[in-house]
């Protein structure tokens, strides 16, 4: 266990919030309940953006911007909309800022804006507004955008890259002339969100419809990939919806359609944010930090010389850099640690920051012509020959890619509970945590109790299950749906 992390097993919040800092992902900023994303965090955000932008855009979509600052007028339209959000919004009444006959900086009470803005919690309603400018006929649909942003939505209870104030997302926001080609945007995202997940982040999710009370505001049905963490607690990755028409009636968004009759387009909006990141340390890391998945670990290697004077350093650097070079050319990312630190200061360092695998090079290896390879996933130490270091470090990256997705796979099954009583159900959320798989009726009413109950919520129903042969598990009724519960974040 790496110095000053707390243990995963005597407090989980304090472990993710000491790896987050000391592994240089981020900060807490000035104001409270906003973050600083550092470097080493925000290239492993990039990583993970990177594959996502380029699976939106190969499906035809293309990237825009949008303000900032949308009228608070625009809120009113969508009346769900304003409800979902009205709590979490900043509003900016005033323009500037003046100095008193005090010397203190004051708001000029001049400079009143006639219509407050809201600071973008999301960006439905000024997108829907510029849709209604640009779209007039069939001819003009669909219209496939998403922008790469940020968003506040005013929270205090903060926890670094999992609920801040301001964070960075993607969103999308799409336009279509038929409920059924809007229904399949909505599935086709779902899709990539998946596959985003399961072979970048090598985390397994279920997929799934949000219950009414959960899916998002002004959505007629949202979609959900849902991750178990390693303390068993759901956490949702990412969300889907359909928006119908409510929306393009909110804003009187129409299209002439084959026949000249004029229609209301439908609608999608989607997103992921930088919450990926706070799964990806709370799905895989351990005592001693990260352990990042190699295909969006900022570096992939790290090579560590076990020499600190400057002979031997330049010994290590004539012997391994020809490999390194050749690697390089093969697009894996490596970092050379070059500092004046112990070589067990930086293998605790590089195992805290997550590097998927640790390339170690002494006076001893060099004479025998061998390196020496640390598993971050596994901690096994791999001896290999100088001359197949090129052909097998890729080969372990995707050893270890594979390995820490069927980990967690194989946590979740193991995490996941069939049931048909209530008090089996109680029991296992109260005292062994994970996803419990049951029948539901489908009300509200056994809903809510079950929350008020237990703090566990429907975390996705299972839509593509049949519940005939069940039973919802609180009312004894015919359940109509499939679902998953859980404790979530």
């Amino acid at each position: 266990m790496s110095k000053g992390i707390t243990p995963q097993s005597q407090n989980y919040a304090s472990w993710y919030t000491d790896v987050v800092k000391q592994a240089g992902l981020a900060d807490y900023g000035p104001v409270k309940g906003t973050m600083v994303i550092r470097p080493y965090g925000f290239i492993l955000w990039e990583n993970i953006k990177e594959p996502l932008d380029r699976m939106i855009k190969e499906t035809g979509h293309v990237n825009a911007y949008f303000p900032l600052l949308i009228p608070k007028s625009f809120f009113s339209k969508e009346a769900e909309h304003i409800k979902g959000f009205a709590k979490e919004c900043a509003v900016v009444t005033h323009t500037r800022l003046k100095i008193d006959d005090e010397g203190e900086i004051i708001v000029d009470p001049e400079s009143k804006l006639e219509e407050e803005v809201i600071i973008r919690p999301t960006s439905e309603t000024v997108i829907w507004s510029m849709y209604k400018k640009w779209i007039q006929s069939y001819r003009d649909l669909p219209v496939l955008i998403n922008q790469w942003v940020n968003i506040v939505r005013w929270e205090m209870r903060t926890r670094l890259f999992l609920r801040t104030s301001e964070f960075l997302w993607q969103e999308g926001h799409t336009a279509h002339a038929t409920a059924e080609e809007a229904e399949e945007e909505t599935l086709k995202i779902l899709g990539l969100y998946k596959k985003l997940a399961e072979e970048f982040l090598a985390i397994p999710v279920l997929t799934g419809l949000k219950s009414e009370s959960e899916k998002f505001a002004g959505a007629e049905q949202t979609y959900c990939i849902e991750a178990m963490m390693r303390d068993k607690r759901a956490l949702q990755a990412g969300t889907s919806h359909n928006l119908g028409q409510n929306f393009s009636r909110a804003f009187n968004v129409t299209f002439q359609n084959r026949d000249n009759q004029e229609e209301l387009v439908f609608a999608t909006s989607w997103g992921v944010s930088t919450r990926l990141v706070g799964a990806v340390i709370m799905a895989h890391g351990d005592d001693k930090g990260l352990r990042l998945p190699p295909k969006i670990a900022p570096y992939q290697v790290v090579m560590v010389p076990i020499s600190r004077d400057e002979s031997g350093c330049l010994k290590v650097r004539k012997f391994i850099s020809p490999v390194l070079d050749e690697m390089r050319a093969k697009g894996v990312r490596i970092y050379e640690d070059w500092s004046d630190n112990t070589p067990g200061f930086k293998f605790n360092e590089w195992e805290m920051k997550g590097v998927p695998l640790r390339l170690e090079v002494g006076p001893r290896d060099i004479e025998g012509g061998k390196a020496v390879l640390v598993r971050r996933d596994t901690g096994e130490k791999i001896i290999l020959e100088k001359n197949v270091l090129t052909e097998q470090i890729p080969l372990l990256l995707e050893e270890i890619q594979k390995g820490l997705f069927d980990q967690a796979l194989a946590f979740r099954q193991k995490n996941t509970h069939t049931v048909s009583s209530y008090s089996n159900f109680k029991d296992i959320i109260e005292n062994k945590g994970g996803f419990i798989r049951c029948g539901w009726d489908g009300t509200q009413k056994t809903e809510m109790k079950i929350k008020e109950d237990t703090k566990a919520t429907i975390r996705c129903i299972l839509y593509k299950e049949d519940p005939s042969e069940m039973r919802c598990v609180y009312s004894g009724n015919s359940a109509k749906h499939v679902v998953i519960y859980g404790k979530a974040y």
